[in-house]
């Protein structure tokens, strides 16, 4: 089972995709992409583990700011030895955001090859995976070519993952409702 949870900000995905997580599996690993450039982004993560944790669920977290697909891959692993863990990945926008700003001058040509090898990685993991995203697309136009190229970038990111899963949330005030079941076939 692959699920893909998006939203916009402070719609509810995360903690949704957690409780989803929790109802399916006993343990899972949280995979987390933000990175603390300042202390209020500290704060929050610190603040995110802190209600995981006191959640009494088994959690496992790793960080991992730009390799996410290889780290796929390494979780996914030898299944003779082991089951690939269930996992949640908190979040895609955030991961990409690292990835083009990483890349400088080839930002476009880096990011859309990253998300390449991100679908693959998703479409081979051989466990159960949430993705958490958010769905940037609902806002206004960037007025900056940065920002219209990340926007454009996520939605191309969204829809390849989206495609991938067996399942996807739209989380919007609290409320998950799953869109494949509602989706309209031409």
């Amino acid at each position: 089972m692959k699920a893909l949870v998006t939203g916009g900000a402070r719609s509810g995905k995360s903690g949704f995709a957690e409780r989803l997580c929790m109802s399916r599996a006993s343990r899972a690993c949280y995979i987390a992409t933000a990175q603390a450039y300042d202390m209020e982004m500290k704060e929050r993560i610190a603040l995110h583990r802190v209600q995981r944790e006191s959640a009494g669920y088994d959690w496992q977290t790793l960080e991992e700011a730009q390799a996410l697909p290889e780290l796929l891959q390494r979780l996914g692993g030898d299944q003779a030895s082991q089951p690939a863990p269930m996992l949640l990945v908190d979040c895609l926008t955030l991961w990409l955001s690292n990835v083009l700003l990483a890349a400088g001058e080839d930002g476009e040509a880096a990011s859309r090859a990253a998300i390449n090898e991100l679908a693959a990685a998703v479409e081979q993991y051989p466990g159960q995976l949430v993705i958490v995203t958010n769905e940037v697309g609902d806002g206004i136009v960037p007025e900056y070519p940065l920002g219209r190229l990340y926007r454009d970038l996520s939605g191309f990111m969204n829809q390849r993952i989206a495609r991938l899963c067996d399942e996807v949330f739209l989380v919007t005030g609290g409320i998950p409702v799953e869109l494949k079941q509602l989706e309209y076939k031409l």
